[in-house]
């Protein structure tokens, strides 16, 4: 057991060193001229190394993110605490997220943060991988906005719930490339980055309060 739970420490790290590699690379030359050779090569692993743990290229950029995933969301709005509303469990849970990674990465946590600031610029220069972001994205924003339409009392497909998922999700996945992330510098602390998840969970708070109260005051009207 003890040689099993080794080899698959491992073999996450290999994965790891690839991905980040990878959006080093993507960064520097641009996602359509990295090869999968030129990433093996950086990692120094073989290119069917890189296949066999991504193999489509976009899995470099869009697979098992370790800082969000509609599953890993789900759970956490499921077992959140009762009372707890679903914009301040995300808070919570992007900032113990932050924490974890920061801790288990040790002294290379600045590297991880500065990767996934590449990660997010090189996508926001290309047309399809921006499609394919908020593509990836949706089953997170679908069971986010069913959390808050149960806080609210309202249907799923209600207006309210949904610009609020909306809003959240696209502003922790956008803020990476913000003016104000990059005023961290290079290599942003988990610290800088949690100001920022702060801004955006606050942001959604205030506009969902607004739009639940036009709805709600429009349900008067009727």
């Amino acid at each position: 057991m003890a040689e099993m739970a080794r080899q698959e420490r491992k073999k996450q790290r290999t994965r790891a060193l690839i991905r980040e590699t990878a959006w080093e690379l993507f960064a520097v030359h641009g996602y359509d001229a990295t090869t999968i050779k030129a990433i093996a090569d950086a990692a120094d692993v073989a290119p069917r190394t890189v296949t066999f743990h991504f193999p489509a290229k976009d899995d470099l950029l869009f697979a098992d993110d370790d800082y969000f995933s509609a599953d890993r969301l789900e759970h956490r709005l499921a077992t959140r605490p009762a009372g707890q509303p679903a914009l301040e469990t995300l808070r919570q849970w992007m900032v113990e997220t932050a924490d974890d990674i920061t801790s288990s990465r040790a002294d290379r946590a600045g590297d991880y943060w500065r990767a996934r600031a590449l990660r997010a610029r090189m996508i926001d220069a290309n047309d399809r991988l921006r499609g394919v972001a908020r593509a990836s994205y949706a089953p997170a924003e679908r069971v986010l906005a069913a959390a808050i339409a149960t806080d609210l009392d309202v249907e799923p497909d209600a207006l309210a719930p949904r610009l609020a998922a909306a809003t959240a999700v696209t502003g922790l996945r956008e803020m990476y490339d913000s003016r104000e992330a990059r005023s961290f510098g290079p290599e942003p602390a988990a610290d800088d980055l949690v100001q920022l998840v702060n801004r955006v969970i606050d942001f959604t708070i205030a506009g969902l309060a607004s739009a639940h109260a036009d709805a709600s005051a429009g349900d008067g009207r009727a």
